[in-house]
């Protein structure tokens, strides 16, 4: 709905500004127009005249109900029928309220970590940003496939296959967790014994080669380790819709096709090992052995989303940037689209650094176990049954978990402390859920006491309850722009300031002991919001409760 006023406003100044940048959300008007402040400057007079002028000569037109000049600034303001369209249009909706009629193929590939054990929280955040970029893609119109990109290739995976040959798994593990407990035991076998690298390197020229004396270790610990993988990302609501192993493109001739493009431009250099120069670095595509790396492997499988996608959006940690840049440059030089690459900084606990080659990581599974125990702790003492105490305990901790880690914009590090992500009173997921559990108590109970018929009046409201319109009319924008910018935050301060200014509803107005216009006005709102909320949280994959 915010798009058709910020259209209204841009069609009314189309004489004056036709660049969009100068007309911004604000907090003293509806949209504010600075353009003002440029022609002033070009002009050499004053903003405040000059915008003056200008306003003379502009009529509300569309979902515009008033213009004004302050300081310069030329404000607009959404007119009682905008007001009455949007909380009629959500209402009406539902459940499709958001959605956008964007079109288009479009990949997220997301998590894709190493299978040499389970994933840590560096791996979640890659994990919830990119499922929830998949969901508002979706939500948007989009045609969305999410793939796993598996590296069974690498030469972590071999030394894992080294520690499954020389120890075994233990079978009463986790399997996840098995592979991780052989893999690190074979790192402290391999710094007692270097040799053992040359072993390392022979399984992986044997895999390359797919030598059946060493496909099927590598395929069943590398399956071991997705199964526990996919374990853990259920836990979290993550789904996959394809699970891609990086050795299938040198079987199916893209890895073949992806060097014949390089070196039919002569931008491969072959003096034993084959690379390519660039600016930063030299880039080794093929070492002297024969053996390709992961970027010759995942160039052919870029070459392969060109082909199948028409837009692919990569999640990668922050300490991938280089490698984000060689992959983007290779691509470019042979005509190929790069992806969008999402870099995320990475997460600490107060439990300090992880390495998973030396054992020492904050695995996902214990950090939800961890989250899952307050959470049921906190909901114990609610009149509730058993089971109910379970769900909403499980929601309440998925979504402390979810919620945190989308909620810091990527390219930003964060902490995640799960005291504070479990408060109620804080800007967390609690606190969203509960907004959304206190607009379901009231409908029940407007329902119990003989609900009437849902009627807003534009006209009768309040500062607050018009501030909470004008915020629940921003959802489908808030989409847009994160279809835009692959930002997921937008959708989780989006929340909070829905549930913040719900809340401030809350505190200054009745709502079920008022007469009955003012009841049926501010019961369409409380629906109007639950809705919302209710489809904000689906898009961060987090439960909207009825109940806390």
């Amino acid at each position: 709905m915010f798009q058709l006023f910020k259209r209204d406003v841009l069609k009314c100044l189309k004489r004056i500004c036709e660049d969009e940048r100068f007309v911004k959300e604000s907090d003293h008007a509806d949209l504010a127009c600075t353009i003002a402040f440029k022609l002033a400057k070009e002009q050499k007079r004053n903003p405040i005249e000059v915008a003056n002028e200008i306003a003379e000569n502009l009529e509300p037109i569309g979902y515009i109900g008033k213009i004004e000049v302050v300081n310069g600034y030329i404000n607009f303001f959404a007119s009682e029928e905008f007001l009455e369209d949007t909380i009629n249009t959500i209402l009406d909706t539902d459940e499709n309220y958001g959605s956008l009629n964007m079109r288009g193929k479009v990949l997220i590939e997301h998590t894709s970590a190493n299978p040499d054990g389970p994933i840590h929280i560096g791996h979640m955040r890659n994990s919830i940003i990119g499922d929830s970029l998949a969901r508002i893609f979706r939500k948007a119109g989009f045609d969305v496939t999410t793939h796993y990109y598996v590296n069974d290739m690498g030469r972590q995976i071999a030394i894992a296959v080294l520690g499954y040959r020389l120890f075994g798994l233990d079978e009463s593990k986790k399997p996840d967790h098995a592979v991780v407990e052989a893999y690190v035991k074979a790192n402290q076998e391999i710094e007692k014994n270097p040799e053992l690298e040359k072993e390392v390197e022979m399984l992986m020229i044997k895999y390359e080669n797919f030598s059946d004396d060493v496909v099927g270790d590598f395929r069943y610990i590398v399956s071991k380790a997705l199964e526990g993988i996919r374990q853990t990302l259920r836990e979290l609501n993550i789904h996959h819709d394809d699970y891609v192993w990086e050795s299938e493109f040198l079987k199916n001739g893209y890895v073949d096709r992806i060097l014949s493009m390089l070196d039919e431009r002569n931008l491969i250099k072959k003096e034993g090992a084959w690379f390519v120069e660039l600016d930063e670095k030299p880039v080794i595509l093929r070492r002297e052995n024969g053996t390709t790396l992961y970027i010759t492997r995942d160039l052919a499988y870029h070459l392969w989303k060109n082909e199948n996608f028409e837009r692919f959006v990569n999640v990668l940690g922050a300490d991938h940037k280089l490698y984000g840049r060689q992959l983007c440059k290779l691509l470019e030089l042979i005509n190929l689209k790069p992806p969008e690459i999402v870099f995320f900084e990475f997460v600490s606990l107060p439990e300090g650094s992880m390495s998973t080659r030396k054992g020492k990581f904050i695995s996902a599974d214990e950090l939800i176990a961890k989250v899952y125990d307050e959470a049921r702790k906190i909901v114990e003492k609610r009149d509730l049954s058993r089971e109910e105490k379970e769900r909403i305990a499980k929601a309440v901790a998925m979504g402390a978990i979810r919620f945190d880690f989308v909620k810091i914009a990527p390219e930003k590090p964060m902490v995640f402390d799960w005291e504070k992500a479990l408060d109620f009173e804080r800007q967390t997921a609690s606190y969203v859920q509960y907004a959304h559990a206190r607009c379901c108590s009231i409908l029940r109970k407007a329902v119990e006491s003989g609900m009437p018929d849902l009627e807003f009046r534009p006209e009768i409201c309040t500062k607050v309850e018009r501030d909470l319109v004008m915020i629940l009319s921003k959802f489908p924008y808030v989409i847009e722009k994160v279809i835009k910018d692959l930002k997921p935050n937008y959708v989780a301060e989006y929340l909070l300031s829905v549930a913040n200014t719900f809340n401030d509803f809350y505190r200054e107005h009745r709502v079920l002991d008022e007469v009955a216009e003012i009841r049926m006005h501010r019961l369409a709102i409380v629906d109007a919001v639950r809705i919302v909320l209710r489809n904000g949280l689906e898009l961060l994959g987090i439960e909207a409760l009825e109940r806390m």
